[in-house]
This record gives C-alpha cells, sequence and structure tokens, in this order.
C-alpha cells in the first residue's frame, strides 16, 4: 500500500506543474491577441478640444476601429484622422461627404447642403455660420471625405483651406465606440451613449 501511495505521488506533482503550464500558455496566448486586436484591429485615442461638442466632450476615450478594417466611410462616421501638414496630431471629425458628392453651404442661413439635399442636422451644436476659406460648391475627389466638427462655429475642419478634403489615406479610422466619457463642458457630468455606447 504504500509503494502505491509513493507511486502516486509522481502523478500528482506532474498533473500540478501540467496545470500551471496550461495556465501560463493560456495567459501568455490572451496578452498576444490583446496586442494583436489592439495593434492591428482596434485603438484607444483620447479627444482633445472642444470641436466635436455636443456628440463628443474634451476628455473622451474612444475605440477607434483600425482604417484597415473600415472598408470605407458612409456620411455620418466620425473618423480620427491626422495630416502631419496641418496638425502633428489626430483630430476628430464627422463625414459628411464622401467622393463624388458636391458639398455646398449657405453662411448666411448656416445650413449644409450635399448634392443640393439640405442636411438635417440634429447633432450640431448650432447653424454653420462661419467659413474658413474653402470656395463652395465643391466636389469631393476620388479618395477623399469631407469632414466637419459638430461644435461647427469652433471647429477648424474642411472649410479651412489648409485641411480641405480629406485623402482617405490620413484616416487612422472609425470611432466605434465611446470607452471612457470625458466630463461634459456644461455640467461636468460623465455620460455614455454618445456614439456606440450603452445608454
Amino acid at each position: 500500500m504504500q509503494k502505491e501511495a509513493r507511486r502516486a505521488e509522481p502523478k500528482e506533482k506532474k498533473n500540478g506543474r501540467q496545470e500551471v503550464y496550461e495556465w501560463v500558455q493560456a495567459l501568455v496566448f490572451s496578452v498576444l491577441a490583446v496586442v494583436v486586436v489592439f495593434t492591428f484591429g482596434v485603438r484607444l485615442i483620447g479627444v482633445d478640444g472642444h470641436s466635436m461638442v455636443p456628440t463628443l466632450q474634451d476628455g473622451d476615450r474612444l475605440l477607434v476601429l483600425n482604417a484597415m478594417l473600415c472598408g470605407g466611410y458612409e456620411p455620418g462616421d466620425i473618423v480620427v484622422l491626422r495630416k502631419e501638414s496641418f496638425l502633428p496630431t489626430p483630430i476628430v471629425k464627422r463625414v459628411i461627404a464622401t467622393a463624388g458628392q458636391v458639398v455646398d453651404i449657405d453662411f448666411g442661413s448656416g445650413v449644409v447642403y450635399v448634392d443640393g439635399q439640405r442636411l438635417h442636422e440634429d447633432y450640431v451644436s448650432e447653424p454653420t455660420f462661419t467659413p474658413e476659406g474653402t470656395a463652395f460648391p465643391l466636389t469631393v475627389p476620388e479618395g477623399s471625405v469631407f469632414v466637419l466638427g459638430d461644435n461647427r462655429n469652433n471647429s477648424t475642419d474642411s472649410r479651412d483651406a489648409r485641411l480641405g478634403t480629406v485623402d482617405e489615406r490620413y484616416i487612422i479610422g472609425r470611432a466605434v465606440f465611446l470607452a471612457i466619457p470625458g466630463p461634459d463642458a456644461a455640467t461636468g457630468a460623465r455620460k455614455y451613449g454618445r456614439i456606440g455606447g450603452i445608454g
């Protein structure tokens, strides 16, 4: 009986070592999966400034789907882009028009038109009154988008001739989820659900 007990011990030790090995292996695979996802799939990017108020607040942290996975952009998409000749840091804007569409803005009434149709923009803080140097109407070139901030009169965007229409190669990705909300500029409250959120 004693011999049988002694023989069983090495098996138990082996099982214990195997269990530890499996835990370590699972942990390594999990870490690698997270690294791959955040390198090639999504990334966390912070909002700096008030050009997208009320949709986004200064200090928001966005989960951004990398450009290579986006498969193109549509009007209404919120994108993160970087054009170093314009600004060295990424900026967040809303796509208003895509390749081939014609954009016109009536700065007297503050109305934006795409392909002759007035946009009903319930996401803006106020109508679009400030021109920034771009001549309208304009046709968005192939492979480009026209972007505006939601805080129209406090946003530097495609109205500024230095940025103009944005080549899609400058787009880092599309914002899909508000991961961490920044404080509301007016109330200080932190609200989820402004984009892709939970309420």
